[in-house]
């Protein structure tokens, strides 16, 4: 998982409430066995106007021009800002996968799913809670200034704005260690590797008969 300190980025502005799993990644694109390829389908309804199967070519497809994300002054956007409960909906992991394959870091919302707040911290995409004013003010910048970037720095829990105002957002410290170090579960696993590999071989040197093989 890539580690997450200071990020520096565009911002897009996703101005709908209640935006759930589905929306990020439909139904039909979770019946792939890989945790990759999933940022061309990143709101794939709202993104294209016709329907999208697994395996298509996303340059065979009708781009919708009036979404956002398909507007030429949000292109290259790492961090989204949203509304109210972003992530609702079903618990599908393959949500944040595809926020972060399509290019966010960051994502700045007043509140966000539970499930799909946990798994954004699994993979390596920041949630941030922010309040509706803020997020408001954000949203009316964004809107009035083509070019908007924030500045987010994890180590110090604020969001920078151009002015140079600071805006604290709170996160959990052992979150805060994950991203800071890009541990997810396996990584949080593999410090200890050294340990593991020790156990095995005492635990076979005990119990031969658990290496046997049935040929």
């Amino acid at each position: 998982m890539q580690a997450f300190r200071i990020h520096k980025g565009l911002v897009a502005p996703m101005d709908r409430e209640n935006v759930d799993t589905d929306a990020i990644i439909p139904k039909q694109y979770l019946k792939s066995i890989k945790r990759t390829g999933f940022g061309p389908n990143l709101f794939d309804e709202w993104r294209y106007l016709d329907a999208g199967e697994p395996g298509q070519d996303p340059a065979s497809r009708k781009p919708n021009p009036d979404f956002v994300l398909n507007q030429p002054r949000f292109k290259g956007a790492s961090i989204l800002i949203a509304r109210q409960n972003f992530g609702c909906g079903s618990s599908r992991e393959h949500a944040p996968w595809a926020l972060e394959q399509y290019g966010f870091r960051a994502i700045i919302a007043p509140s966000f799913a539970d499930i799909f707040f946990n798994n954004c911290f699994k993979n390596g995409v920041l949630p941030i809670v922010l309040s509706e004013s803020q997020v408001d003010k954000l949203f009316n910048e964004v809107a009035a200034f083509p070019g908007y970037e924030l500045t987010i720095d994890l180590e110090r829990q604020v969001v920078v704005k151009g002015d140079g105002e600071e805006l604290p957002f709170d996160v959990q410290p052992f979150r805060k260690y994950c991203l800071l170090n890009g541990f997810d579960d396996i990584g949080l696993t593999l410090r200890h590797a050294d340990k593991i590999k020790a156990y095995e071989a005492e635990r076979l040197a005990q119990k031969p008969w658990l290496n046997n093989r049935i040929v």
